[in-house]
């Protein structure tokens, strides 16, 4: 599951008791500056057979927001950035946030400055009225030394600034290498947590994937308060695979998901709420998704 991923991206909260009801209904409703959607890696295969058919079953189920986890050669899921823009209109759906990795390539070092390509990310993000932009992902030659690390986070804070010209922040959003590796004497998610500009670049905390790095939400969340405007809603279950862990329905695994969303609303910080589970255990993604947003909307997102 988790390998999947990481390829994927490598090529591309009691009222009276006569009125209790009522009350859990109204409390039911999510917060009107909260945005609650879905990470479309979630239906990859359904979004790379019939991209609309999917976007449409989504918008049924309810979901308003969506993240996409694919944008090549200017295209969103093979459509142009007028065009999908025009496809989400239709079905009532926004898309706050994305997913494109800002690797090497994307900065020029003699002329310290963004490549054409990276710059059209940004333009085409803006066009679709995108709040961030999401590196998910820093390869490995990055951060083999701390040097090394110190000096991609100052690009991505340079990225921040780009971003922030159209009204946008730049954002990363962690696998479990941050919570595993170390450079001197520091987890690479501490550095960047030290580096990073805050004011220009999030952090977007994927629950699933830290717990696989053996850290843990609550945690992390009580380290830095405050810091986390988006994270990925994620659960995860127990394999019997090298991998040990894939994710599931929310609230099915090992993750206390309603806690760690209630700390994210009190002292998080966070602000949106990406849904992403990458395997089924033998159900239809659609299926999954379904599910997943109910669970949501009971918990009061």
């Amino acid at each position: 599951m988790e390998t999947s991923r990481r390829s994927f991206i490598k090529n591309s909260t009691v009222l009276l008791a006569g009125t209790a009801l009522l009350s859990r209904t109204a409390w039911a409703a999510s917060k009107p500056s909260e945005i609650i959607g879905l990470q479309l890696y979630s239906v990859r295969d359904d979004m790379k057979k019939d991209p609309l058919g999917t976007l449409t079953q989504l918008a049924k189920i309810g979901y308003k927001h969506v993240e996409h986890a694919n944008y090549i050669d200017r295209k969103f899921y093979g459509y142009s950035a007028k065009e999908f823009k025009k496809v989400l209109d239709d079905l009532g759906l926004k898309m706050p946030c994305g997913h494109t990795v800002m690797g090497k390539n994307h900065w020029d070092a003699s002329k310290m400055d963004f490549t054409d390509s990276w710059k059209y990310t940004v333009e085409d993000a803006a066009y679709m009225g995108q709040k961030y932009v999401i590196s998910p992902w820093m390869d490995e030659s990055m951060r083999k030394t701390y040097d090394d690390m110190v000096r991609y986070l100052d690009i991505f804070n340079l990225s921040g600034e780009l971003c922030q010209k159209s009204g946008m922040k730049f954002g990363y959003h962690n696998h479990w290498a941050e919570f595993t590796e170390q450079l001197n004497g520091m987890k690479l998610f501490d550095i960047m947590m030290q580096k990073l500009d805050v004011n220009k670049v999030v952090m977007q905390l994927d629950i699933g994937n830290m717990y696989i790095g053996g850290a843990k939400a609550l945690d992390v969340i009580g380290q830095y308060p405050g810091k986390f405007e988006l994270i990925h809603v994620k659960d995860e279950v127990a394999v019997n695979t090298a991998e040990k862990y894939e994710s599931a329905i929310l609230g099915k695994g090992i993750i206390p998901v309603k806690e760690v969303l209630d700390i994210c609303r009190k002292t998080g910080g966070t602000k949106v709420y990406i849904i992403e589970q990458e395997s089924y255990q033998g159900k239809e993604p659609i299926a999954c998704m379904k599910e997943d947003f109910e669970i949501m909307k009971n918990w009061g997102y």
